[in-house]
């Protein structure tokens, strides 16, 4: 199953995809036959989402071409992001592969959906794409056995988590340069586990800088596969219904290039994982009211 979220003249709704024709089916809020928010299907169970999917596959078909696209899950309570979870990507950045995953968070404000532009902060010229699988969380739970860690997933989905590398290694933590607001591209949809591999493993990642292929992996060569992920997590952290685990990115990251390649207000930037979709977002200057009022204070 396919599930789309997207705003049409001013109203938000949902879709769903029907298998045979491809077409997506869907209504907005106020409709009559809106059952309610996505997000809140998600995190009532899978009953209640298939439910509300039979309920959308009724409602009219939706044109996507005619409608914005919104981030998959509206308001994740935590996005969990993993680094360094590909051995080439480690050794290219200069790491010793680690034995426990690198775990950092991102928070939505950094968020944006398919189609909407990234955001070049203007601070710094170090942008950088980095092309990931997303897994969601459907069912919550702490100290969750592997065995069981899957049924925990309910879909998958695409991220692009772009990267100020200058403010990332300003420190030895992550979060500053990984949260610049409007820089994480997530979506285009989500893809419900059901429909893939076992963990979403076997398939190909690539990223794509103006059509050049920049990164091109396989999600099985993940050192730490997503149940590894789930079962790590949780014996920590509650996982809740539509938290993110954002499972970390191959080698051809921009900043290991030499020249380094950057991302720049014009490009467009596209991650691709196969039987899940196509996220594509162009790189846009940031916008004059979200400039500090004085830039210069806050690089010195």
């Amino acid at each position: 199953m396919k599930l789309v979220r997207f705003q049409r003249e001013g109203r938000e709704g949902w879709a769903v995809q029907d298998p045979a024709s491809g077409a997506w089916h869907g209504a907005t809020e106020g409709a009559s036959a809106h059952p309610g928010s996505l997000d809140a299907a998600i995190r009532q169970g899978r009953p209640a989402l298939d439910a509300a999917a039979r309920a959308m596959r009724a409602q009219p078909v939706v044109d996507l071409a005619g409608v914005e696209f919104l981030p998959p899950v509206a308001e994740p309570r935590k996005i969990i992001c993993v680094g360094l979870n590909y051995r080439d990507h480690s050794a290219e950045s200069g790491f010793e592969q680690p034995a426990y995953p690198t775990l950092f968070s991102r928070f939505n404000t950094s968020v944006v959906a398919h189609g909407e532009p990234l955001e070049h902060a203007g601070l710094s010229d170090t942008l950088d794409f980095e092309g990931e699988l997303v897994a969601v969380i459907g069912t919550g739970g702490s100290c969750i056995r592997r065995e069981d860690a899957l049924s925990h997933v309910l879909a998958y989905s695409v991220f692009n988590d772009g990267s100020v590398r200058e403010y990332q290694f300003k420190t030895p933590q992550w979060t500053m340069g990984k949260n610049f607001d409007r820089t994480g591209g997530f979506g285009p949809w989500l893809v419900t586990a059901d429909e893939l591999p076992p963990g979403a493993a076997g398939l190909r990642l690539e990223t794509r800088l103006n059509g050049q292929t920049v990164q091109s992996a396989n999600t099985s060569d993940m050192v730490f596969d997503v149940a590894s992920l789930i079962v790590t997590i949780s014996e920590a952290i509650t996982l809740e219904a539509g938290d993110l685990i954002v499972a970390g990115t191959p080698a051809g990251i921009g900043h290991a290039r030499e020249p380094r390649l950057y991302m720049q207000p014009g490009d467009v930037c596209e991650v691709e994982i196969e039987r899940i979709g196509l996220l594509r977002n162009r790189i846009q200057a940031r916008n004059p009211s979200h400039q500090p009022a004085h830039p210069e204070e806050t690089t010195a």
